[in-house]
């Protein structure tokens, strides 16, 4: 008896969870029982929802006692989900005080998770009044912007404050009023000091910056720590990937680990940091980064690269415009390989890689087969309309759509003016502008018009495509005839 009460308990206990469950009978009673609450909005058969709910689960109990997690099956609770606007899944949404505060789009991972909802639980800034917390916060492995304010009433730490609501979710913040800080730090009235973690100290640039405007208004203070948050090389990681963008980027992927190895992190991020000083007055168009070639695994394959067990760091630079360059030649401890390179890069003389399947040797049938390599001279043909389809190998919509997909390239196999095409989206680089985040996608790339291309939203029998493509066509369609059915003849006997 006492082994079934023991089994029955150790069941219970698994399904334990502490992820909260809410319904459209007692949502709009609950949500409102938290200051700060994370919310996913899913559907069970969702394979995306599926693989976020051990991660999402694992945050929910890390969290607990701190920001609460909940969830509503929305195919069970569609009122609560259809008020929220909830069209996909999962959608995460964060609120306030009971009312929507904004949509979650940081990792999906418990990390993630965690370190985002940390940020954003209590004040956006945190007082500190000792030496002791001051020197506790500006240890932590993020970097830590601090205003000093003599006057806690003033117009400048109003500001700051303000400034620190809009990138909480980002960036940590701290303020004092305590006059042997501001004078500790060199501060006289108000200033405001980013200070870099500990951990990514060198000497190539200053451990603090110092803010040197002269007004503090909130969009200039914004504008100091976005400038100079990362310095010249950070740790990229998925927590700050999104924040590292905006400029060309040029990567050093090798064993980045901080808690374990943080000596062999920085020996070879020096390095990269040396070259890089180097290329800063032509760098306002390049970021650097390192980052832990295990985590960013994906990454490395996206750039043709093994990263193997090898100690050295492999290199690459991904553009704003998406496109790609590798570092071919082997990375050098006195760092003239990844000169050569940046200096490559610098001139143009670089060429960008592409991930590609080879050019069919006869592409002749009726859809016409684009593979990175070809996208060029068949798709931005300036003289051609062009409809391509995105598609992947392994999804059932695409294996639906292609007879139908066949079927219309045949009808139109005699029009001069119209391309009817596709791509495998998983063998080769998609280019810009096209985005491609679901199969299949399908776009229409009208004559003279390559750099604007129109997504089809449209339905996905052939009668729809002919439809469209009436309308948007540059020229009139020119159609295969269908072949005359035979008349029976009835003969009288």
């Amino acid at each position: 008896m006492r082994s079934l009460i023991f089994v029955a308990a150790l069941a219970a206990f698994a399904r334990a969870s502490d992820v909260l469950e809410f319904t459209d009978d007692d949502f709009e009673s609950r949500i409102g029982d938290h200051d700060l609450i994370l919310v996913e909005f899913f559907a069970p058969w969702c394979g995306h929802c599926k693989r976020l709910a051990p991660e999402y689960e694992a945050a929910a109990t890390r969290l607990k006692g701190t920001v609460p997690l909940a969830k509503v099956d929305c195919t069970a609770n569609t009122n609560t989900c259809g008020k929220y606007g909830v069209s996909g899944y999962p959608t995460l949404k964060i609120f306030r005080d009971g009312e929507e505060s904004g949509p979650y789009d940081g990792p999906r991972s418990a990390d993630g998770i965690v370190s985002f909802l940390k940020k954003q639980a209590g004040p956006a800034s945190v007082e500190i009044k000792t030496e002791a917390e001051f020197e506790k916060f500006i240890s932590d492995k993020d970097s830590s912007v601090i205003g000093f304010f003599a006057d806690d009433k003033s117009t400048a730490q109003a500001e700051f404050t303000k400034a620190a609501s809009a990138l909480r979710e980002n960036y940590r913040f701290a303020h004092t009023n305590s006059e042997a800080l501001l004078q500790s730090n060199g501060i006289d009235e108000e200033g405001i000091i980013l200070f870099r973690p500990p951990r990514l100290s060198n000497k190539f640039e200053d451990s603090s910056v110092k803010y040197s405007e002269g007004k503090f208004t909130s969009n200039k203070i914004k504008k100091f720590i976005q400038d100079n948050i990362f310095g010249i090389c950070p740790h990229m990681t998925d927590d700050n990937k999104d924040q590292i963008k905006g400029k060309d980027l040029l990567v050093a992927y090798y064993d980045v680990d901080y808690e374990k190895n943080p000596k062999g992190s920085n020996y070879w991020r020096n390095r990269v940091m040396k070259v890089a000083k180097g290329f800063l007055d032509q760098g306002e168009k390049l970021s650097f980064a390192v980052a832990n070639k295990n985590m960013f695994g994906h990454e490395i394959s996206e750039f043709g690269m093994d990263h193997g067990s090898g100690e050295l760091p492999l290199v690459a630079i991904r553009t704003t415009k998406g496109e790609k360059y590798v570092m071919t030649e082997e990375f050098s401890r006195d760092g003239k390989a990844l000169e050569r390179f940046l200096q490559d890069y610098f001139d143009g003389k670089l060429k960008r890689y592409l991930k590609s399947e080879p050019i069919p040797e006869d592409n002749t049938g009726p859809v016409k087969v684009v593979v990175a390599e070809n996208f060029d001279s068949v798709v931005n043909d300036e003289t051609k309309d062009v409809l391509i389809e995105f598609y992947a190998p392994w999804c059932g919509h695409c294996k639906n759509l292609e007879p139908k997909y066949k079927e219309l390239g045949e009808k139109l196999s005699s029009d001069p003016n119209v391309v009817v095409a596709k791509m495998d989206a998983t063998a080769n680089d998609v280019p810009s502008p096209y985005e491609v985040s679901g199969f299949p996608t399908i776009y229409f790339s009208p004559a003279g018009q390559k750099m604007s291309p129109k997504k089809y939203e449209g339905g996905r029998e052939v009668s729809d495509f002919i439809s469209y493509l009436k309308k948007e066509a540059t020229n009139t369609l020119v159609m295969q005839e269908e072949p005359k059915k035979k008349k029976n003849v009835k003969i009288d006997l």
